[in-house]
């Protein structure tokens, strides 16, 4: 095991509450997370596999990419993540852009791999990717490294493997009566016949995420709605809010199949267009107060700060 600082054991030891903190709605899912990296980072893994490998399943805007992000940042910092949307990555000539087309190029993979010697590779949408994009997976997946255009081989030992799927969302969504149980297997099983075979094996932990319920996206609100309020903090806009707020960008982004994605969308949008407005108009007011009037945001003055709680 890896002899790692009191503070990075501590560190450790809060990561569950952490993500538990950033991510609402999908409290079964982050145990088996917390544990898989847990053993990444005290090195109970194999030298010769990633730290661990994971494939988010489950509808858009539940969180799949968002918890991707959180542990990444908190275990191993902000530049520590590299993100592919496998969209782009659906023809025959998209494995050059990863690992160089000539002698001498590295792809997309190989300056990830310059930036650092660990982090997480994440991979979007990995059911759109070319076939000759999963023998790629399988390379990392299997052995952890592998080899450029150039001719030199990446060892990726240090990283974590994401992949996120949309398989089978529309069917989650038109399976809400049912239990979680089953839609779960519903999902696993339509994985398990999309993927190939050897690349689906490969993969340690296999979760499906939920649907957010609506009393999850209220709770999902107010989150985005503390992270924009630090934002703005940050550019020097000091507001407070109260409960109506999350009502009116409930009534405006809350979309039962999209999930947050909108919710969060709609929270950035109003809360800075709000400033504008008011910067436009003469100025925002320190401490200001955001409140609603004709169905949209506006900003006055305020004696002092209050939160969302």
């Amino acid at each position: 095991m890896e002899t790692l600082s009191t503070e990075r054991l501590e560190r450790l030891r809060q990561l569950h509450s952490y993500l538990h903190d950033q991510i609402l709605g999908q409290d079964h899912v982050i145990p088996r997370v917390v544990a898989a990296l847990h053993r990444g980072e005290l090195g109970l893994t194999r030298t010769d596999r990633p730290k661990g490998s994971f494939l988010f399943l489950g509808p858009t805007g539940v969180g799949k990419t968002e918890l991707t992000i959180a542990f990444t940042r908190y275990l191993l910092g902000e530049d520590k993540l590299f993100r592919f949307d496998m969209s782009e990555y659906q023809t025959r000539d998209s494995l050059a852009v990863l690992i160089g087309g000539r002698v001498g190029e590295v792809g997309l993979l190989g300056r990830a791999r310059k930036k650092a010697n660990s982090g997480t590779l994440l991979f979007d949408e990995i059911e759109k990717a070319h076939p000759r994009v999963f023998d790629l997976f399988l390379q990392i997946l299997d052995a952890a490294r592998v080899t450029m255009a150039s001719g030199d081989t990446l060892d990726l030992s240090g990283f974590y493997i994401v992949f996120t799927s949309n398989i089978a969302a529309s069917e989650i969504l038109n399976l809400q009566h049912s239990s979680f149980a089953t839609m779960e297997r519903h999902v696993l099983a339509k994985a398990q016949q999309s993927l190939r075979p050897e690349l689906y094996a490969r993969i340690a932990e296999k979760l499906v995420f939920a649907r957010l319920s609506y009393d999850v996206q209220i709770e999902i609100a107010r989150l985005h709605i503390k992270r924009e309020l630090a934002f703005l903090r940050d550019k020097g806009f000091e507001l407070s809010v109260d409960e109506s707020i999350v009502s009116f960008v409930m009534q405006r982004g809350f979309h039962p199949r999209l999930g947050a994605r909108p919710l969060r969308d709609t929270i950035e949008r109003d809360l800075r267009g709000a400033i504008v407005d008011a910067t436009l108009g003469g100025g925002v007011p320190s401490p200001a107060r955001l409140w609603v009037r004709d169905n949209q945001l506006v900003l006055t003055a305020c004696a002092e700060n209050s939160r969302v709680d």
